[in-house]
């Protein structure tokens, strides 16, 4: 079984550091853009509900085809 590479794994190892499972790290440091500084993203609740789906599968939220926008972002927010 291979084993899947870390994008940054610099970001990995900081949030296992604070106490991520190492799943969850994982998931976080290989979306899309991960570690890159700016914060300029609106919040949640400014996104599209389209858009918190396309979050949720990057991150690999189980479930979030039946759920509703506020669902989406809570799980976006707890998982």
């Amino acid at each position: 079984m291979d084993i899947p590479s870390i994008k940054n794994e610099d970001q990995y190892e900081a949030l296992k550091d604070k106490g991520y499972s190492k799943e969850k790290a994982a998931r976080i440091a290989n979306t899309p853009n991960a570690g890159k500084k700016g914060g300029n993203a609106k919040p949640y609740e400014a996104w599209s509900k389209e858009e918190l789906y396309e979050q949720a599968k990057n991150v690999g939220i189980d479930g979030r085809s039946k759920m509703t926008k506020d669902a989406l972002i809570k799980a976006l927010r707890t998982n």
